[in-house]
């Protein structure tokens, strides 16, 4: 495949923020300061561990603790490039100095845009009040004859289903939008989502230039969306522009907190992101848009071989979706300066770890796609990088474990100062205290400097720190946020650990809607789901504390979050402690602070929505669908180069119905 060089095209008259400058350059700078700080610390590692020879829990705890310290590095370096060209008011693709987002053409659209939204089994008022709000920011632009929405169904629940289509035809009553607004619910909800936005495709693909997906939980501004459509006519070779969507709306503690924390750090990484993965970025399957015509070329998904949980339909179609795109031969973009991208999260730890199940078990699947033939070197990383996003969890746990075996292994049995056969003087044990307290901080100077970055990069700037309460409540807040991450840390680290185990023991997860709003967990609930954590601590604190003093001391911040599982999950969930903690001033984000207008009247359009729904039958006849323009959209051909060289192909022949 011909690579295609964006520097080639002309961006000038406005410049373009998507012309990327030196990518080979900073893309050998990156992976070099990974590679380095890595290589330092197994270096150390080795210098520790060798110390009074090498034993086998040493020698698999070596491979191991490389790995995990490979991805905090990785991770590190990522938001140290955010930060420096933050702080340096730099665009992460061009280099330029821009003080605001201002790479946007101008000029008028001549293309047509879906603004689709796929939904399953969702609450129909929060759906259609989300949708309601995108397209009345997007009517106020005076750009609404560009733009078409869909509301694309799966749902299978028959009341879910008779509610959608009464607020369905409720708004587009108010709205007043025939024409613009359409509903369709499919019969059989083959694919999931990634089924149904390919018979979207199918049916009406050749109808529109670009899609912009939303989920059922996303907001997006008009002037952003107007961005984008824009951005993508002017760059002839962008496929999917990435945004990046910020949390919103939360009210319990646990909700409050991730959300502080997205919109603080989530710019600044999203920029170091962008910095070396250029046009190759990754697709998060919402608030992007997409260009139809090689989205639907390209971009069919294959039924992987095997059963499930690692075969069959690809759970985590986005990643996928993005490597495929590249692989035509068209660009992959994170745009981190553009603003105006929400979503929703669930609210308490338990419904958070059920999302990152499916999501784990999907990013398992992407460990089969490595190999295929085609594909960017770039995007093998990204599916890689998804899946440790998961296994990195085993393998701290495993490392943790290890340590603690041989911390236990030293202290039941001494050290033998008198070995066999005849020696004048015994043989002192090497202590590395130094070391070790040295590759500890290093350590955790890696996991605690993007934070402090974040926060720095918020302090000097006047209008954001203002945004997000000011200097006092920013530095409270962000204090907060490090304690309560530690604190919950361990418990992610086990959660993440059972499902990668469960995966690759054969266990597959059931396709259940996502938890949205603010659900309170009860006692009953969270004590099935922590105990087990909670009896591990216990037994891991105890026995390191009686056998093991001094490296007890040194896994008191695991053991802590452990036995606090419990009172950590249930109060994290309660919305009450979050309200108090806003009062207070603690936790705020400029969206709170100066709510935008798509945000602002949400809960009016939930409560003019659910005013307007009859309780029995439609309103008003649902608007019909507009003509189908049929169109294929096939699976894609998977060529895997195997290990020994040999190759094998395999596709699917169902299509996406």
């Amino acid at each position: 495949m011909k690579s295609i060089d964006l520097q080639h095209f002309p961006a000038a008259d406005p410049p373009l923020a998507l012309a990327p400058t030196a990518p080979m350059i900073r893309r050998v700078l990156f992976f070099s300061l990974v590679l380095l700080t890595t290589c330092a610390g197994a270096s150390m590692m080795l210098d520790i561990l060798r110390a009074n020879g090498v034993t086998l829990i040493e020698a698999v705890i070596l491979p191991v603790f490389t790995v995990t310290f490979c991805w905090i590095a990785a991770a590190f370096w990522t938001a140290m490039a955010g930060f420096i060209l933050r702080l340096a008011r730099r665009e992460p693709l061009s280099l330029r100095h821009s003080p605001s987002y201002d790479g946007s053409p101008t000029g008028p659209i001549t293309t047509r845009t879906a603004v689709v939204m796929p939904v399953y089994n969702e609450n129909p008022a929060q759906v259609l009040a989300g949708l309601e709000a995108t397209f009345r920011s997007v009517s106020k632009t005076g750009e609404l004859g560009h733009f078409d929405f869909f509301l694309l169904s799966d749902t299978t629940d028959p009341q879910i289903a008779a509610a959608e289509q009464d607020g369905w035809a409720a708004l587009c009553h108010r709205l007043g939008a025939a024409g613009k607004l359409f509903y369709r619910r499919r019969e059989r909800n083959s694919g999931r989502k990634a089924g149904n936005i390919a018979d979207f495709c199918c049916r009406w693909g050749r109808r529109y230039d670009f899609m912009v997906i939303l989920d059922a939980d996303s907001i997006m501004s008009g002037e952003t969306l107007l961005t984008l459509v824009r951005l993508m006519e002017a760059t002839p070779r962008a496929g999917i522009i990435q945004t990046v969507p910020l949390p919103v709306g939360q009210q319990t503690l646990f909700g409050r907190c991730v959300q502080f924390a997205a919109r603080l750090y989530s710019p600044m990484l999203a920029t170091g992101l962008c910095f070396w993965q250029v046009g190759e970025a990754n697709y998060w399957g919402h608030n992007a848009i997409i260009r139809l015509t090689p989205f639907m070329q390209h971009c069919g998904l294959p039924v992987l071989p095997g059963e499930p949980p690692l075969g069959g339909e690809i759970l985590s179609h986005d990643f996928v979706e993005a490597a495929l795109m590249r692989r035509g031969g068209w660009y992959v973009y994170l745009l981190p300066e553009l603003g105006g991208s929400y979503e929703g999260m669930p609210a308490n730890m338990l419904d958070f770890a059920k999302r990152d199940r499916r999501w784990a078990q999907g990013n398992l699947q992407h460990l089969k796609l490595l190999a295929v033939r085609g594909l960017h070197p770039l995007s093998r990383l990204n599916l890689l990088s998804g899946a440790l996003a998961y296994l990195s969890s085993l393998l701290w746990l495993t490392l943790l474990v290890l340590s603690t075996m041989d911390a236990l292994g030293r202290a039941l049995w001494p050290h033998d100062f008198f070995g066999p056969g005849y020696q004048l003087f015994p043989d002192w044990p090497i202590a590395k205290t130094d070391e070790i307290v040295s590759l500890l901080a290093v350590t955790l100077s890696i996991l605690i400097l993007p934070k402090l970055a974040g926060v720095l990069l918020c302090l000097v700037d006047r209008s954001k720190r203002l945004a997000f309460g000011g200097t006092g409540r920013v530095l409270a807040s962000a204090l907060l946020e490090m304690v309560f991450s530690v604190l919950i840390a361990p418990v992610m680290m086990l959660f993440h650990a059972y499902f990668v185990l469960a995966i690759l023991s054969g266990s597959t997860v059931m396709w259940s809607p996502q938890a949205r709003g603010d659900r309170e967990l009860e006692l009953r609930e969270t004590v099935r789901y922590t105990l087990m954590p909670t009896l591990l601590g216990v037994a891991w604190g105890a026995s390191t504390y009686v056998l093991a003093p001094q490296f007890f001391w040194w896994l008191t911040p695991v053991v802590t979050g452990l036995v606090l599982a419990a009172p950590l999950v249930l109060w994290s969930s309660r919305a009450s402690i979050g309200r108090m903690l806003q009062r207070y001033g603690l936790f705020l984000t400029p969206e709170e602070v100066h709510p935008p207008d798509e945000l602002h009247t949400l809960q009016d359009h939930i409560a003019n929505l659910l005013l307007a729904m009859p309780s029995s039958s439609l309103a008003t006849p649902l608007p019909p669908t507009p003509p189908e323009v049929h169109a294929e959209m096939r699976p894609q051909w998977i060529e895997m180069t195997l290990p020994w060289r040999q190759q094998r192909s395999w596709s699917v022949s169902r299509s996406p119905s």
